[in-house]
């Protein structure tokens, strides 16, 4: 660090860091620029051409994906197939399931890295003196707003994806009593679940979402048990697994659906009983400290300081 303060002078690092900056858009562009065209949006603009002559089949792929987003697909993806599934996954279960949701993420991390590293620049620059700051300081107010930006888009998916397992975990054992319900009543399965889907929209929007989409799979003609483990996957919650072998093996043995449904919906009412009881026992642990913070000083400001007061008292008359 010294060898180079001492050779690009005081902000050295700085144009050190401009530079590798320089240099990595440098070797991004021609990246960007090189991108492999989708071969059937080719087969797209063929049918196209064809269809406006009189001839030709429809699109082999609709066209929902964004076309700005779509001309850096290389850079704002991953090239892994494991880190990108990885990621869709994450992003399926804070509840973006569109075909950009990858991009959009670490296109929203690239700009908000760069937006936060030019903003922690141009704040230093102007608001703190240069010449008489510390390298800590200059690392500290120029990249510490990039990486907090840079990390800012992980830390809002964590957040959602917890948020919504939770909003899950809550909603479910009422779904399943609702579905007993439907099923009881002479309902099918793929009707109980999009009535459940259509009644909980109210409360728990995040679980009729998955419901609907479960219903939407089932019409389309896919097979039930893996419609079923696709929603255990999204949801990442582990009462919905367990829901989902319940369903799949009483499919499999041909057992009554309506029994399963019976015994899993007591198990799941149980089961939030004891949450409920487990969080009522947290809160006397969680409110220990805040209570003694709140009532340990003003109890021994009213205990000592009048002994406090009586000793600086003495002390200034025997003097």
């Amino acid at each position: 660090m010294e060898f180079i303060t001492n050779t690009l002078g005081p902000f050295g690092p700085i144009i050190l860091v401009g530079a590798l900056g320089v240099l990595l858009i440098l070797l991004v562009i021609p990246m960007m620029l090189q991108a492999k065209s989708d071969p059937l949006e080719k087969l797209n603009r063929q049918n196209n051409a064809r269809g406006k002559s009189g001839g030709g089949g429809p699109a082999l792929r609709s066209n929902t994906q964004n076309k700005q987003l779509e001309k850096y697909a290389n850079f704002l993806e991953p090239q892994d197939t494991k880190e990108y599934s990885s990621i869709r996954k994450t992003l399926m279960t804070a509840g973006y399931r569109t075909k950009d949701a990858v991009r959009i993420y670490f296109a929203a991390q690239m700009v908000l890295g760069l937006g936060g590293l030019a903003l922690g620049a141009a704040y230093f620059f102007l608001a703190v003196n240069g010449p008489e700051a510390t390298m800590q300081q200059t690392l500290m107010w120029i990249l510490g707003p990039g990486a907090a930006g840079y990390l800012f888009p992980k830390y809002w998916i964590t957040k959602r994806v917890e948020k919504r397992q939770k909003e899950i975990e809550q909603g479910f054992p009422d779904s399943l009593d609702m579905m007993l319900v439907c099923i009881e009543a002479g309902q099918s399965m793929d009707q109980a679940i999009v009535r459940v889907s259509k009644e909980l929209r109210a409360s728990y929007p995040s679980l009729a979402d998955e419901f609907e989409i479960v219903a939407h799979e089932m019409k389309a003609g896919k097979d039930k048990a893996a419609v079923l483990k696709d929603m255990a996957e999204r949801c990442a919650v582990q009462d919905i697994a367990s829901f989902t072998t319940v369903m799949i093996q009483s499919q499999q043995f041909g057992t009554s659906i309506g029994e399963a449904l019976r015994v899993y919906a007591e198990e799941m009412r149980d089961k939030r009983v004891m949450r409920a009881e487990e969080a009522a026992n947290k809160l006397p642990t969680k409110m220990t400290l805040v209570t003694m913070t709140l009532t340990v000083p003003p109890l021994l400001i009213i205990l000592v300081g009048p002994s406090a007061v009586g000793i600086t008292q003495l002390g200034q008359l025997a003097n």
